[in-house]
């Protein structure tokens, strides 16, 4: 197909250690923003030196704020801050940027159309030994519910970084969920970012894998054991869960006739029932999704949690093998 064929010639897979952790990266694109427009905040719930951006603070005072543990008021604070003309970041875990601030994000940044990006970190199994209260598996399904709002699972350190830029004037509530380090390369340096807008990374025939934040590299894993076996898979980053980029997923389903997702999140309300919900009413095919099926976090480190939990590159192997099963009749 010529649209994935062309998307894929700009986009590689490096894999191995990353140049520069996550929230290096981070750090180091929010002092960018600063920089370049004085009406950029960063708000944190006491959680700068998880971040490692609490070194910032001496240097851009006025830029900068703590508000304690009080993540709803953090949320309330961002969207007055956003009415004054500034424009603000606020980070926190995952499941305190999502299911603790929920009405205050809806009602004073969603409802109220005032511009806010959410940093969301440590998401799903991402907050291994800080156990089930802090393992979020909700955030998506909670984020896809709001009106207008951005969801952007990050699966490579640039990626976050251009879209920590791209998204400055956005208004409503743009949710960035993301891991603070250990995140393989993707993407080479200057790849280019759209909201709503995919990437096919690897070409195919067989069975698309749409994979997200960290599955995405588990997936290119996986399509190097399936290619030794004959199976050709297509491998497309969403870049956005919301919105989706819908011509791309369509043209992928009709190319190979068959999908997997794969998400670090509740295989309820997340990257499988969102690609679920557009083929249903488009392009039906056989599909079958990869992610957390209706449980409850736990202790562990990230190799535990994945067997745990059904995330390791055998997983989408097994998936995708039933997908063309399916396909196949």
């Amino acid at each position: 197909m010529k649209v994935i064929k062309n998307e894929m010639q700009k986009t590689i897979f490096t894999g191995g250690v990353p140049d520069k952790e996550v929230f290096q990266v981070f750090t180091e694109t929010m002092e960018e923003l600063f920089l370049e427009d004085p009406t950029v905040v960063y708000i944190d719930a006491d959680l700068m030196a998880s971040m490692r951006i609490g070194e910032l603070w001496e240097k851009y005072p006025n830029n900068m704020f703590n508000t304690g543990i009080q993540e709803a008021n953090m949320a309330c604070l961002a969207a007055g801050m956003s009415l004054t003309g500034l424009k603000p970041y606020i980070h926190t875990f995952a499941p305190f940027a999502s299911r603790r601030d929920l009405d205050q994000l809806y009602i004073s940044v969603g409802y109220a159309n005032t511009s806010v990006r959410v940093i969301g970190s440590e998401p799903g199994i991402c907050a291994a030994d800080n156990g089930g209260t802090h393992m979020c598996f909700e955030d998506i399904a909670i984020m896809r519910s709001i009106p207008n709002a951005c969801i952007i699972d990050v699966s490579d350190a640039k990626m976050l970084s251009s879209l920590l830029k791209i998204t400055k004037e956005r208004r409503g509530i743009t949710y960035f969920r993301t891991p603070r380090r250990g995140l393989p390369d993707i993407y080479p340096e200057n790849t280019k970012f759209e909201i709503g807008k995919g990437k096919a990374l690897r070409a195919g025939t067989d069975v698309t894998i749409i994979a997200s934040g960290i599955m995405v590299a588990t997936a290119l894993d996986a399509t190097r054991e399936l290619a030794c076996e004959g199976v050709h898979a297509l491998v497309v980053d969403p870049v956005t869960i919301k919105p989706l980029d819908e011509p791309l997923i369509i043209d992928c389903a009709k190319e190979t006739g068959a999908i997997v997702t794969a998400e670090n999140h509740n295989i309820t309300g997340g990257l499988g029932g969102a690609v679920a919900e557009l083929l249903m009413e488009t392009f039906p095919v056989p599909m079958v999704r990869v992610g957390i099926n209706d449980r409850f976090g736990q202790v562990g480190n990230e190799a535990y949690l994945r067997r745990e939990y059904s995330l390791e590159k055998e997983d989408i192997i097994i998936a995708a093998k039933k997908a063309i099963s399916m396909k196949n009749g």
